[in-house]
């Protein structure tokens, strides 16, 4: 995403938030006009300063946690192509998702999931499609 910019989070985030929304970020200043020329409440996390927890409710460590798994997962492997890196997610995801069940349970449905549809993807079709989420 590189740096964080108002414009930036308006494209990445923008219609996935409306005026019912509580945004909670950290201290970057681009999410606070953001959320301040948008209406939407906005609560802003400085760790520098030790507060980790608004009103008991509002944190980013979920956000944390999650980027955390990421890096782990991502440095396994060393290093990845950007261009690949959108198949990676998903391959961490899929497995991130499925962290409480068994390792040979995870296998088997991996294995069994990928046999049981036509593979009609190419290369190029599956390079240049789009990831989501």
């Amino acid at each position: 995403m590189g740096r964080v910019v108002k414009t930036k989070i308006g494209k990445m985030i923008g219609s996935k938030l409306t005026t019912d929304n509580i945004l909670v970020t950290d201290a970057w200043r681009g999410y606070k006009t953001y959320a301040k020329e948008k209406g939407i409440e906005h609560y802003r996390i400085k760790s520098n300063d030790g507060k980790h927890v608004i009103k008991g409710l509002y944190h980013i460590q979920n956000v944390n946690d999650l980027h955390s798994r990421i890096k782990q997962w991502i440095n396994r492997f060393k290093s990845v192509a950007t261009k690949y890196l959108a198949n990676y997610l998903a391959w961490f995801l899929f497995v991130d998702s499925r962290s409480n069940e068994s390792t040979r349970h995870n296998i088997k449905e991996f294995l069994l999931s990928s046999l049981a549809l036509e593979m009609t993807d190419t290369y190029d079709s599956l390079r240049l499609s789009k990831f989501s989420i």
